[in-house]
């Protein structure tokens, strides 16, 4: 409980931070929206692929520092976290460099696909940053160190939230918005990766 109770806060705050962002993107007409909906719904399926490097270290990170091989147990975050970064970066710049393979699945429409596409070419080279951040946020789990990954996401969630609200007020174009969502993502994996180099994993 130490530690589930805490990590649970992370899904619940890449969850929230989608419903914010989606109450910001509704001023924006029903297309912008549905284009940011198409995104956002590639972004989930993404989670488990991060989730699959994340819970495969666990328990060779938990073994590592039940052993007292800190040194080890960080390489094994580190490993998982860059795989899983290298994975999810490789399909974002995909669908950057090509969105119709992804949106064309759905709909035909011009406007949505228009809004579609600038998403993924804001969002979609920096989806890495996610995995990084996703990845290291269960390996941490363990260590039984999860606060700091909690509080990368935090940190993500009030970029989007606290910047969206502020962009949408100012009459910013769509697309600010959406490199805002790709610079949030930076936050959070980079904030993640810190806040675990940061900390002390022996006990």
């Amino acid at each position: 409980l130490r530690v589930g109770a805490v990590s649970c806060l992370s899904p619940l705050q890449t969850v929230l931070t989608v419903l914010i962002f989606t109450k910001i993107l509704a001023g924006y007409g029903t297309e912008t929206l549905a284009g940011y909906g198409m995104g956002s719904r590639l972004e989930f399926l993404l989670t488990p692929i991060a989730f699959a490097f994340g819970v495969a270290s666990v328990p060779m990170v938990g073994m590592a520092i039940g052993a007292g091989l800190v040194t080890r147990a960080r390489q094994v975050a580190g490993t998982a976290g860059a795989s899983a970064g290298i994975t999810l970066g490789a399909i974002g710049l995909v669908v950057a460099l090509k969105p119709s393979l992804w949106i064309s699945l759905f709909t035909s429409d011009p406007g949505v696909t228009a809004a579609a596409s600038s998403y993924f070419a804001w969002a979609g080279p920096l989806f890495g940053f996610f995995g990084i951040g996703a990845c290291l946020y269960f390996s941490s789990q363990g260590a039984a160190k999860v606060g700091g990954p909690v509080l990368a996401n935090t940190a993500r969630l009030i970029v989007v939230g606290g910047g969206g609200w502020w962009l949408a007020s100012t009459g910013a174009p769509a697309w600010q918005l959406f490199a805002l969502v790709g610079a949030a993502m930076v936050v959070y994996g980079l904030g993640t990766a810190l806040a675990i180099r940061l900390t002390r994993w022996d006990k």
